[in-house]
């Protein structure tokens, strides 16, 4: 394949759309949030103890109720993710995700419908098309996501 003048200026374009993207307040919400969660030491421990139950969980989910961890890890791995979800540093961090998430699907929903309307979405994000969630699913609102 040939680099010629319209590849040039589309990757131009790639450029200064990914610079916009780079420098939204989307991006820097993001960025805020995960620096609130990441430089917090305790926060940053209560993290790596629920990955490391969750590894627990996933030995124990093996061999179901006949593990005989089953019910302290099935209660452990409870405590601990609904400690972190109730977590105001966390559930921003996980709202600045999915801010950021939904408006790179609108990018690429808008970039693939322009060149056809048959184009495949390189996600199944159906809150692309569907609006009725209200930007975010954490809403917990008409697309039926659980908040």
């Amino acid at each position: 394949m040939m680099m010629t003048d319209e590849w040039l200026a589309i990757i131009e374009q790639t450029d200064e759309l990914a610079e916009m993207i780079l420098t939204s307040d989307v991006l820097f919400e993001y960025r805020s949030s995960h620096q609130a969660v990441y430089s917090d030491p305790d926060l940053v421990k209560q993290i790596r103890d629920f990955s490391e139950m969750k590894d627990r969980y996933e030995e124990v989910q093996r061999f179901g109720r006949y593990h005989p961890d089953y019910n302290r890890v099935m209660k452990s791995i409870r405590l601990d993710k609904r400690a972190l979800d109730m977590n105001e540093k966390v559930a921003a961090l996980r709202l600045a995700e999915n801010d950021v998430q939904y408006m790179l699907d609108e990018i690429s929903a808008s970039i693939a419908h322009s060149v056809s309307e048959s184009v495949k979405l390189p996600s199944d994000n159906t809150f692309v098309t569907d609006s009725s969630c209200g930007g975010s699913c954490g809403t917990g609102g008409g697309c039926s996501c659980s908040a």
